[in-house]
């Protein structure tokens, strides 16, 4: 089962749930204030290479102009 974050619209929380994927879209309540207005976010995420290199999820290769992640000098 995929697990989805949220957000909600009344105070702002972010929070996961799992849900089947039939089910990703359909109104949650929010833990946090109980509020029935939150919203599908946008979940980014994360990748270890082979060289244990974290890509993705805030790393700062977005604006690394090497070519590959070995060639590139902040690690994380």
């Amino acid at each position: 089962m995929p697990l989805y974050e949220y957000v909600c619209g009344d105070c702002g929380e972010r929070f996961e749930a799992l849900r089947p994927m039939r089910e990703a879209d359909a109104p949650i309540e929010c833990p946090h204030c109980g509020g029935q207005h939150a919203k599908r976010a946008l979940s980014l995420f994360a990748a270890i290479g082979s060289e244990g290199v974290i890509a993705g999820n805030g790393s700062s290769c977005t604006s690394c102009s090497a070519t590959s992640c070995a060639g590139c000098s902040s690690r994380q």
